[in-house]
């Protein structure tokens, strides 16, 4: 009997142990699968808060479009790069632009400031040299010469591939160009009158009545003079043949640049006359133009070659080297007459070679 009651007891024990066991195994299943579930919870939460975040600032859920590298903030993608550089390009032209306008002006400056002290010098020069005006200003000579043709009804047969022939200058501007002929009158008061003045001038010079003195148009050349052709003898040109035409102007051509260092590149024939065979010897030895004259001046009055009297933008103003001998005056006061005639019309003296 109590052998029976040890063994039921014994498998009362045993019943117990497996049940106890199962009881653990189910428990621990039920902890691993809580686990699980626990982490999964908690990496969606993480994912669909992102999403739904970015879903949120683009007015949707977490079905909203995924942001790029490039639009993320703080990076700049290739087009934004190119706009920073062509701002900064863009920068940097109107910056120079900028300077390149301060140093025009501070230039333009700087201009005014010497005319208006080289005009102060010249009221100075006129008082002493007795001008009834102080001469006017002439406007910086053109970037680019303006293109010389032939007048009409100065015309020769052949001539679209001469010299051009010309009375005025083609410009806007108004100035007009002194020129003295020959050089028979050497007077040292216009020298200094007008290196003082600072009137510009050109002079057509003929051999037979300048090889007396060669020196005093070399200190005409050092102040700034230019010195021109005008025949070797002075003789109506015309009424020569074609070779001693050429032997007129081109043996003048040689005189000149052995005298003074540089072959003229400007003609005037001696009274205005000329035929093409004047045209063709002068071409053949250098002569570029042949500026004739549209006044003619005095010391006592004015001659004009057009109908109306009067002076017009870029005409040539003719003289010649003469004095009280031949003239009812002296080149000073020719230089007074013609210059107050030029500067009561409203016109200054600009220097020809800076036009053709």
């Amino acid at each position: 009997m109590q052998l029976v009651r040890q063994n039921e007891e014994k498998a009362a024990e045993r019943r117990k142990r497996h049940t106890g066991g199962r009881a653990r195994a189910v428990v621990a299943v039920l902890l691993i699968a809580a686990l699980g579930s626990a982490c999964a919870g908690e990496s969606g939460d993480r994912g669909g808060g992102d999403r739904g975040g970015r879903g949120g600032d683009g007015g949707g859920g977490g079905g909203g479009p995924v942001e790029s590298a490039s639009a993320t903030p703080g990076r700049a993608g290739p087009d934004a790069g190119k706009k920073a550089e062509a701002k900064k390009a863009e920068a940097r032209k109107a910056d120079a632009a900028k300077k390149a306008d301060a140093v025009k002006k501070a230039d333009a400056k700087k201009a005014e400031a010497a005319v208006a002290k080289a005009q102060a010098l010249r009221a100075v020069a006129a008082k002493k040299w007795k001008l009834a005006k102080t001469p006017l200003a002439a406007p910086p000579p053109p970037a680019v010469k303006p293109r010389i043709t032939t007048r009409k009804g100065f015309e020769v047969t052949g001539g679209a591939t001469l010299p051009p022939v010309f009375t005025n200058v083609p410009t806007k501007e108004k100035v007009v160009f002194l020129t003295i002929d020959d050089g028979a009158e050497k007077d040292p008061e216009l020298l200094r009158m007008m290196t003082e003045l600072k009137i510009p001038y050109s002079a057509f010079l003929s051999d037979y009545v300048i090889n007396d003195n060669y020196s005093y148009f070399k200190k005409m050349q050092a102040r700034g003079v230019s010195l021109h052709n005008h025949t070797l003898t002075h003789p109506y040109l015309p009424g020569l043949s074609y070779e001693k035409q050429k032997r007129e102007i081109c043996g003048q051509q040689e005189k000149i640049q052995k005298r003074y260092g540089k072959r003229p590149e400007l003609f005037r024939p001696p009274y205005g006359n000329y035929d093409a065979g004047t045209l063709r010897a002068a071409k053949s030895c250098g002569v570029k133009a042949v500026p004739l004259w549209s006044s003619e001046a005095f010391p006592d009055h004015m001659e004009w070659r057009e109908w109306d009297r009067d002076l017009h933008p870029g005409d040539i103003v003719l003289t010649h080297f003469r004095g009280k001998g031949e003239w009812k005056g002296s080149m000073p006061d020719m230089i007074r007459h013609v210059m107050k005639t030029i500067t009561d019309k409203g016109y200054a003296v600009a220097k020809l070679e800076d036009y053709v």
